[in-house]
């Protein structure tokens, strides 16, 4: 606790320490002698008055009108606590309780990386300017900060990644208290309830400057939490646009994938799509309507971090495509500079996504800062094409949002502030809102933002690419995919007749089988590697969590296909077990012997594949004897 007295220097600037530490505690409740101390700033230069006895304040090098700081601790949080018998058994209890809140968060593995970097930019000796031998460095080449204000504008880059952000607004390290706690602070611009002044009744029933929000300024937020958005492959986005091609509806998906560090920015991070879910939903010809919260959440979550590189959801994509009259293969270019980017409907939707999203963070006082999800649309360019674009919304936004204070308008491109509303159970406080822009004459003028203002003043870009070397976690995309009803159908029989087709029931552990089993385990292995099927799987109650988690893991390992044995594991399991018997007691029935009368039975180590050949040659027969004989020419059947 901090407390300022600047009248005592006023006055006493002959008195000596005893009687100022007397006056102190006097004026404070339970504060323990020893632990006072006085400081001439407000952070530093703290000094023990117990160790000044006798001299005066004048003697100190306190003057007449010196503020003066006195910082104590109670007598309850001085003394030391015994231990109880169930901190002796555990000790780990007394440590996690000592740390702050903000340290004891579990961060995102990127943002681990990132910390544990300097984040410098390097650079090479410049042969115009540099004078020094080839082991010295001067102004001209050492490394910039990862902020570098110049560096940036050079290639275009428009905002600063997270960690860089960090970077420049984190205090050096020093003795200090303040540099020890979080940098950053999360928006709000709720009224404080109760108010912390406690003179007046809460909102909506009063409200003072103590507890009202202050006014807003919208300006461009000088960092993002992503700055790079790489679907792994275009194949995704093709079958996420197959329904779109069937039926000319709008369809939505959650982006399953992690981050990256993304070398294009100082400390930047990137998110990697690796599949789409699609959730329940009914498109239209011009929009659609989502279920949220979506039922699935927890399972999908819960499954994709079970992947051999946790997979999380990053963010999510939607199409806004409507064919030329004209010609029906190229998309009308509606979004663009002359009307909008991000309407302000799926501007309002983004912070409501990103909110209920938050960023771990260990810099952060509440242990969460921001979002990282990123909203993808797939629209139509100036030629009629369909492109990605990527954004995100500013802390600003999610904070209006969450205060309730904006709505969409009628203009897309247009943003609308809502009234004050002082009713009991909908009460809304709306401060001044301003934001400004440069006028025909190139000054800077600021504006109301009453009744609405620009979407763009919310808005973030994210740039977005594929890898040139595609290598995407699911091999394969084949599987129909959830939520198309009538469009793609999802059935367990499916999932059997293509087990059958390859051969799965025959295939055993690497340990037994035998060599000419590897084109089968292949084909199982790349066909077991598919999003879609592993999520259906998950729905089907033969597999069991545990083994689901064995199943995702094994089938998204990088090294799968070089060492084929690593799929030992799924075979090995109960619920694989429970799927191969279903699938051979589905399977076609096989002949039983090559004549009527013939009592023996074949032999069950024939393979499937002979099987498969007889049933073809029945087939062809059927059709070329004549109905009228008894038996089959080929088989010997009877007709």
């Amino acid at each position: 606790m901090v407390l300022l007295y600047p009248s005592l220097l006023l006055v006493f600037t002959k008195i000596r320490t005893a009687e100022l530490l007397a006056k102190i505690l006097e004026t404070t409740a339970n504060a323990d002698p020893k632990s006072v101390t006085i400081s001439d700033q407000p952070r530093g230069n703290e000094t023990n008055l117990a160790l000044l006895k006798g001299r005066t304040i004048k003697s100190l090098g306190l003057n007449h009108g010196d503020l003066l700081f006195v910082a104590y601790q109670s007598k309850i949080a001085s003394q030391p606590i015994e231990p109880s018998p169930s901190t002796l058994t555990d000790p780990s209890n007394t440590d996690a309780a000592a740390k702050r809140p903000w340290e004891l968060v579990q961060e995102d593995p990127v943002d681990t990386y990132w910390r544990s970097q300097t984040g410098k930019i390097p650079r090479g000796r410049d042969s115009r300017f540099c004078k020094h031998g080839s082991n010295g460095m001067c102004d001209y080449c050492m490394p910039l900060e990862p902020y570098d204000a110049a560096y940036h504008k050079e290639h275009a880059i428009k905002h600063l990644s997270y960690h860089a952000y960090l970077h420049k607004i984190t205090p050096k390290p020093s003795a200090s208290a303040a540099s020890t706690l979080p940098p950053l602070s999360p928006l709000s611009y709720k009224v404080k309830v109760p108010c912390p002044s406690a003179g007046h009744p809460a909102w909506p029933a009063g409200i003072c400057t103590s507890c009202q929000p202050s006014a807003i300024t919208l300006q461009s937020q000088p960092f993002r939490m992503v700055d790079h958005l790489e679907i792994a492959s275009m194949e995704i986005v093709d079958r996420f646009l197959q329904a779109w091609r069937k039926t000319g509806l709008q369809r939505f998906g959650w982006l399953i994938g992690r981050y990256e560090a993304y070398d294009k920015v100082p400390m930047g991070v990137k998110a990697v799509v690796e599949a789409i879910y699609e959730p329940p939903q009914e498109g239209e010809l011009d929009g659609l309507t989502l279920g949220l919260p979506w039922d699935e959440e927890s399972r999908i979550r819960e499954l994709s971090a079970s992947a051999a590189s946790p997979l999380t959801v990053v963010g999510y994509v939607f199409t806004d495509l409507d064919p030329t009259p004209e010609d029906r293969t190229k998309n009308i270019y509606k979004r663009h500079p002359g009307s909008f980017f991000l309407s302000s409907l799926e501007a309002i939707f983004a912070a409501t996504m990103q909110k209920a999203n938050p960023t771990i963070s260990r810099s952060s006082p509440t242990g969460q800062f921001a979002s990282r999800l990123v909203t993808a649309i797939l629209t139509a360019t100036e030629d009629g094409q369909i492109d990605v674009s990527a954004y995100q919304v500013s802390e600003q936004a999610v904070a209006m949002v969450e205060a309730d204070m904006i709505e969409a308008s009628v203009d897309p491109g247009t943003v609308r502030v809502k009234e004050e509303d002082r009713t009991q159970g909908s009460a809304r406080y709306v401060p001044d809102v301003f934001f400004t822009y440069k006028n025909e004459y190139g000054l800077e003028v600021k504006k109301s933002a009453k009744p609405c203002f620009p979407v763009e003043y919310l808005m973030l870009n994210v740039t977005h690419g594929f890898p040139q070397n595609p290598a995407p976690m699911f091999r394969s995309i084949r599987f129909n995919i959830e939520n198309r009803p009538g469009l793609e159908d999802q059935r367990i029989e499916q999932v059997m007749s293509s087990l059958a087709t390859i051969g799965a029931p025959s295939i055993q552990s690497s340990k037994v089988s035998a060599s000419g089993d590897t084109q089968k385990r292949v084909e199982l292995a790349n066909w077991l590697s598919d999003w879609h099927l592993i999520a259906f799987l998950g729905t089907t109650q033969l597999f069991s969590p545990e083994d689901m988690k064995i199943l995702i893991r094994t089938t998204t390992l990088p090294s799968l296909f070089e060492d084929l044995s690593q799929l030992d594991p799924v075979l090995a399991s109960d619920s694989w077990q429970t799927l191969m018997t279903f699938t051979r007691e589905t399977a076609p029935a096989r002949p039983s012997s090559s004549a009527p009368n013939s009592t023996s039975h074949m032999d069950e180590d024939i393979p499937q594949e002979v099987f498969d050949q007889i049933a073809a040659a029945e087939a062809a027969s059927s059709v070329e004897n004549d109905h009228g004989g008894g038996d089959c020419e080929v088989c010997g059947l009877p007709l």
